[in-house]
């Protein structure tokens, strides 16, 4: 029963291993059920992947089915808390540009989808009146999608946190390492916790806590580019946007037909950059600031240097894609997540009372929500 544990301030009824989004989202989750909850997480503060993306909430091209569906849902959610937790949602929408002809099959396709629902094909001289911003000048259409929103990454998962404690109870202990998970025993780098069950998510710490059982699923680590770049006083981005190179990485587009011809032809004008994963995001934050991004490069042990050719392409590609007078990058950075070829997500049960949870496709804040209610009408 929830609350069991109330009186016993070691003794809760759900610890959550790790603080980044997916933790979170399993606390929160469990809180609104009634349920005690501890986080506990090995460093001061998330410092991991949940802070070093675009905390662009990606619904249009997702997988479809169970991501598709998990990611819609976890819209609502951060729609529905983001008031309460002091998260402001920087801005919403996705303008996809098609400059060839093969991209734009790939759209009519989509829209043929149950995914393409409320998205509008917009030919390019009508988008380039709505959306200034964006260079259309030899685009075949865009995709508008209204599904997606953006907070800022970097404060909105401490903001997060800190609602979490103050209006639902949440107990976090920073700053100290789980040794061990033998429920409803955790023994921590600083004393022994109890709990009836525990939500063990760990997302890049694939050799520690249940290491045996995270390698039958054989995940290695994603380690991606990204920076931020100062365009000229008063730009202003319509939305979150991407191009071509992402109709050949997002499931919900690469995996329809008409995306082999498209994948044919950006693999004889941009080999480059498919070799290094890069497909375009681009957000804004609220200082008029733009998040610009990413690139892929897969390893059991991806190394923390940044390229600068990588660096180079994604800044061509943001210069061919919006009407940018400036665009001066004042900050770099990498970051790491894990990744599957066969899964979106693993959802491991060791025993009744334990769940591993690891998002193996980056879509942690897009998906998180989704997957932590999955977990729990299952549980």
């Amino acid at each position: 029963m929830p609350g069991t544990q109330a009186h016993h301030p070691d003794h809760f009824d759900l610890i959550v291993v790790g603080a980044g989004i997916v933790g979170l989202a399993h606390a929160y989750t469990a809180a609104q059920r009634g349920l005690k909850v501890c986080v506990v997480e090995r460093d001061a503060a998330c410092i991991g992947a949940s802070i070093r993306n675009f905390g662009f909430i990606t619904i249009t091209g997702q997988a479809p089915g169970d991501t598709w569906r998990r990611a819609m849902h976890s819209r609502d959610v951060w729609q529905r808390i983001a008031p309460y937790a002091g998260i402001d949602i920087v801005h919403r929408n996705l303008w996809l540009a098609a400059y060839r002809p093969e991209a734009h099959d790939v759209l009519e396709a989509f829209m043929r989808t149950p995914m393409g629902e409320a998205c509008e094909l917009l030919d390019a001289a009508d988008a380039q009146a709505k959306a200034p911003a964006l260079n259309l000048s030899d685009a075949c259409s865009v995709l508008y999608s209204p599904h997606e929103l953006r907070v800022e990454s970097r404060t909105a998962i401490g903001l997060l946190a800190r609602w979490l404690a103050e209006a639902h109870g949440v107990t976090f202990r920073f700053g100290e390492a789980v040794l061990e998970v033998e429920t409803p025993r955790v023994r921590t780098s600083r004393g022994t916790l109890h709990a009836e069950r525990v939500a063990v998510c760990t997302n890049t710490d694939l050799h520690g806590l249940f290491a045996d059982r995270i390698a039958a699923h054989e995940l290695t680590l994603c380690c991606l580019q990204m920076l931020r770049v100062k365009p000229e006083a008063g730009f202003q981005l319509p939305g979150s946007v991407m191009m071509d190179l992402s109709l050949v990485r997002y499931e919900g587009y690469s995996t329809l037909p008409e995306a082999a011809a498209l994948r044919a032809r950006l693999q004889q004008e941009e080999a480059a950059s498919l070799e290094h994963g890069i497909h375009l995001i681009v957000v804004q934050s609220a200082d008029g600031s733009l998040v610009v991004g990413d690139s892929h490069h897969y390893g059991d042990a991806p190394e923390p240097f940044a390229m600068e050719e990588v660096d180079q392409l994604i800044l061509r590609h943001l210069r061919s894609t919006l009407n940018l007078e400036a665009a001066r990058v004042t900050e770099r950075w990498t970051g790491v997540y894990p990744s599957s070829k066969t899964t979106p997500c693993v959802i491991d049960a060791p025993d009744d009372a334990t769940r591993v949870v690891i998002v193996t496709s980056g879509s942690g804040a897009s998906t998180g929500f989704g997957i932590a209610h999955d977990v729990f009408e299952k549980w």
